[in-house]
């Protein structure tokens, strides 16, 4: 991310950027009690029982906020969404697809971690018609369809029929910068993943000399070439827009930092 996002929230910001269905769907989001709680459920159940990275709202926060920077890096270069080629819709609706999956793709967490992505439709479905009730029939019936879709591609098998499914994947699994997949490891819980998440010092999106979207990685140890291949093979292989991005991982220290003293094989 190119800022720090404040870890105490209370709403969801993202640059509307003059589109007013992503403006009024936001407005809605942040009025809406039963999100809030839902988001403090799921955070309960992933950072207190289960000892898990951050899976509330400052996560949503920071995958909207990369979501929509991709979703208009690639609309700079007039690289369509599915929903213009497929619906004869709008960017505006795109992004509006792009914003609620950010920020509902782990609703189901409030049920269960197991299984959470299908959870997460049944959570979402009222609430994603209830937000967008503003909408005609016909545009709402195909956001929340396309919603719901990209929701449920983000799971470890998931593929995507679209690239705002495709953006939504690749940017749930960039939020780990900053030490905010760190927690596992700072709880004394040392394996590949754990190392590798706090081997993560920032991720940078910008547009790319050849390809639209520019993915730069800084890297305190190597070990976090472990969680850059799980990205680029297990999320963005397979996503609809690996053909448009381009990803550079780079260690900015002369010596690596030391993540661990020892190890002991248990």
């Amino acid at each position: 991310m190119d800022e720090k996002i404040p870890q105490k929230l209370t709403q969801i910001s993202v640059p509307t950027q003059h589109n007013p269905l992503l403006a009024q769907a936001l407005e809605r989001v942040n009025a809406n009690q039963e999100i809030l709680a839902l988001w403090e459920v799921m955070n309960v159940n992933a950072m207190d029982r289960l000892k898990m990275s951050d899976h509330g709202i400052v996560h949503f926060q920071i995958v909207a906020n990369m979501a929509l920077k991709m979703a208009r890096l690639l609309q700079k270069r007039d690289v369509p969404l599915s929903i213009i080629k497929d619906h004869n819709l709008t960017h505006n609706h795109g992004e509006l697809v792009i914003f609620l999956a950010s920020i509902f793709h782990d609703l189901g967490m409030s049920v269960s971690r197991d299984n959470h992505e299908e959870y997460s439709l049944v959570v979402a479905n009222p609430i994603l018609k209830e937000i967008l009730d503003f909408l005609p029939i016909r545009e709402r019936t195909i956001v929340v369809s396309e919603t719901m879709h990209a929701i449920i591609s983000h799971r470890k098998d998931g593929k995507p029929y679209t690239i705002e499914a495709g953006i939504v994947r690749v940017s749930d699994a960039m939020d780990m910068s900053e030490g905010r997949s760190r927690i596992p490891f700072q709880a004394g819980e040392v394996n590949i993943h754990s190392l590798s998440a706090a081997a993560i010092d920032s991720i940078k999106i910008s547009e790319g000399e050849g390809r639209p979207i520019k993915i730069d990685i800084v890297m305190n140890n190597s070990a976090g070439v472990f969680q850059l291949d799980d990205l680029m093979n297990s999320k963005l292989k397979g996503s609809k827009i690996e053909n448009y991005v381009e990803i550079k991982a780079t260690i900015e220290t002369e010596t690596e930092k030391k993540l661990m003293k020892e190890y002991t094989v248990k």
